[in-house]
């Protein structure tokens, strides 16, 4: 422009975002291993076997997919951008490891689940609880699985009694598996980086697994869960959850005097510890705690809420706080509202 200073543009950098010509987008959770140390140090943490067959899920353009390659018998890669697809079928092509890589593309969580012995993993975080749980119930028993978390999920998962981020997903988690946290990643040693730090956590899931009710015990927690810092006694003597209570009490009330024959006010019975018989529901364990409203107002059936705090104090739970209890606690207390015919699902 005439009279003006000509302004000389700074080349723009290259992109972080990109490697071997593929953008990686922040929205799907694509952020990839970039630093190979770190990727050496997760393999050795895996413990993997020469024998292992290894599932990886969202292996992106394969730098962790080589390493697990190296080190056990078989990878089931499931991946649901079908570029990272295509790269890795390309970069393994022609190589020794091509016929003990398998792919599968697809979303994992609507995907059947192969048989396999190990899981590793650098996951997109927006899928942390779902897939957690459909690992922990696959049909068929693994070894472990070690996976990369965004770092408050990871220490939700690992928290104990009295821990500031101790929640219904700890508890959820801890008693189906015995977890484990391994170490700290820096978000610099991802391409791109994304906002927070990781963690990878080792989850080991428990033989025998538990016999408990999954609909049921998961019902009890998000009660329990409402506020956690609140004492139970408060807790059980809003409305919603008398209401909600009572309303499960005289549904099975009404289908066991259905099945004994018996109608009306004559089905007075024993209910005893028997489990509502409901399906098992995974995918409503999220690792939101405070889920519930608090009704602040007080009521329900009189009687009946007399019998739910008669459970608490049998059991000397009124005062406690859920942030407190072990999971041994969560299951006596469960137990004994199930034996009181009281039940969560």
């Amino acid at each position: 422009m005439a009279g003006g200073k000509i302004r000389k543009e700074k080349p723009k950098a290259p992109s972080n975002n990109y490697q071997g010509g593929i953008s990686f987008h922040k929205s799907k959770g694509q952020h990839i291993l970039k630093n190979p140390l770190l990727v050496d140090s997760i393999v050795q943490k895996a413990g993997i076997k020469s024998t292992d067959v290894i599932l990886e899920i969202g292996p992106g353009t394969g730098n962790l997919t080589k390493k697990l390659l190296e080190a056990g018998k078989e990878v089931i890669a499931v991946e649901l951008d079908s570029r990272m697809v295509l790269e890795l079928q390309r970069r393994f092509q022609g190589t020794p490891y091509s016929n003990r890589l398998k792919v599968i593309q697809g979303d994992v969580l609507k995907t059947e689940l192969p048989r396999f012995d190990i899981c590793v993993a650098n996951i997109p975080y927006q899928i942390s609880s779902p897939l957690t749980f459909k690992l922990l119930f696959h049909p068929t028993s693994f070894r472990c699985a070690v996976i990369m978390y965004q770092r408050e999920f990871a220490m939700r998962l690992v928290a104990q009694p009295g821990d500031n981020l101790y929640c219904r997903l700890s508890v959820n988690t801890q008693l189906y598996a015995r977890v484990s946290h391994l170490l700290k990643v820096g978000k610099n040693n991802f391409r791109p980086p994304p906002k927070v730090d990781s963690s990878v956590v080792r989850i080991e899931p428990r033989k025998p697994q538990p016999q408990v009710n999954k609909k049921e015990w998961d019902g009890f927690l998000r009660v329990c869960f409402i506020r956690k810092n609140k004492t139970l006694g408060a807790i059980f003597r809003q409305k919603s959850v008398v209401l909600m209570l009572e309303k499960n009490f005289k549904t099975l009330q009404a289908v066991l005097a259905s099945l004994n024959g018996v109608t009306g006010e004559a089905a007075v019975m024993d209910v005893g510890d028997q489990s509502m018989g409901m399906e098992d529901d995974d995918n409503e364990m999220e690792d939101d705690d405070e889920d519930m409203e608090m009704d602040e107002g007080q009521g329900g059936g009189g009687e009946f809420k007399e019998k739910v705090m008669n459970v608490l104090k049998e059991g000397g739970f009124e005062e406690k706080r859920s942030s407190k209890l072990s999971q041994q606690e969560f299951l006596y207390l469960l137990s004994l509202f199930n034996k009181s015919g009281i039940h969560f699902s």
